[in-house]
């Protein structure tokens, strides 16, 4: 009987410490998304801003050591009118980074990590002592978000900088797109 009891006692114990520490996990999450509506995320990377002009990043790009930037041939034109990328190789910890203008602006900062020389679990530690708790989590990425600024590290191992209202108006414009063409197509096939 007191073997039972015991074991009783220990069964309610677990559970309840289950239970508290469920709790304990709910309650910074609700904080952290209130915080990450007052956190302002950052819009650079070593000097380069989201924001800047084409010319402005090529030069911080030769300046700085960690990109090997040959100048214009790694510049190319996007499909899309008004838009270019800048493709350049790095050194040591950044493998690869792409630098996405629209009209001449910087709104996408991507950067490919080297897994040989960093780890995506320092990458995010990092990022979480400096802004907190991610606004989103799974297994494919973390996002760091305010009004202005989306950062997220990404698997396989990149870490990502996009001008929201630069994006947004894109996507939104797409999507206007999209529909002046499905509105054409469906015109066209009412012609048969």
């Amino acid at each position: 009987m007191r073997r039972r009891t015991g074991i009783i006692v220990l069964a309610v114990s677990l559970l309840a410490l289950a239970f508290s520490a469920a709790a304990q996990e709910l309650a910074p999450a609700a904080g952290a998304a209130t915080a990450g509506a007052d956190r302002i995320v950052p819009r650079a990377f070593r000097s380069i801003e989201l924001g800047m002009e084409m010319d402005e990043v090529k030069a911080l790009l030769v300046a700085d050591g960690v990109f090997n930037y040959r100048g214009d041939p790694d510049v190319s034109l996007l499909p899309r009118p008004n838009e270019s990328l800048i493709e350049v190789s790095g050194l040591t910890y950044v493998r690869r980074a792409f630098f996405q203008f629209y009209e001449g602006k910087l709104f996408v900062m991507i950067f490919a990590l080297n897994e040989k020389e960093m780890d995506h679990y320092s990458v995010f530690t990092s990022l979480s002592a400096k802004y907190g708790k991610p606004d989103s989590l799974s297994p494919s990425e973390s996002v760091w978000a305010d009004d202005a600024t989306r950062l997220s590290v990404e698997r396989p191992l990149a870490v990502k900088y996009i001008d929201l209202a630069v994006f947004n108006a894109l996507k939104t414009a797409g999507t206007a797109q999209q529909s002046y063409e499905e509105l054409l197509r469906t015109e066209f096939l009412g012609g048969f």
